[in-house]
């Protein structure tokens, strides 16, 4: 395998597995985030870090690139609902101050640009 992007895709797909594999690690801290309205809290972690592992992977390679952009796009779209979660419930919050529950909401946006931004660059 070779390079043939820029190295902040690469740092981007890394932190994607990096966060991915912490699913397996802090567990309760994924599920204490979950909107209490949705079922099956332990499932959701899992398949939401295999999902960010399976897509920073895939981003390494130029063929399944540009799927992986767009699950990711997808998936961040899926986690908004945490970060409203977390802004309303102190146990969810886990302690963060007020701005920086508010300023996630954002930053999940400036996360999906930065996906959209390396759409079709080979």
């Amino acid at each position: 395998m070779y390079l043939d992007g820029p190295w902040h895709l690469y740092l981007m797909a890394t932190l994607y597995i990096v966060a991915g594999i912490l699913h397996f690690l802090k567990p309760k801290m994924y599920k204490r985030i979950i909107p209490s309205y949705l079922p099956g809290h332990g499932f959701i972690v899992v398949i939401s870090g295999i999902a960010e592992i399976l897509f920073g992977l895939a981003v390494f390679y130029p063929p399944t690139r540009n799927a992986a952009l767009y699950g990711i796009i997808i998936m961040l779209t899926f986690f908004l609902p945490v970060h409203f979660y977390m802004l309303n419930n102190t146990k969810a919050g886990m302690g963060l101050p007020k701005w920086a529950l508010f300023a996630r909401v954002p930053l999940q946006f400036v996360l999906m640009f930065w996906s959209f931004w390396y759409l079709n660059i080979t």
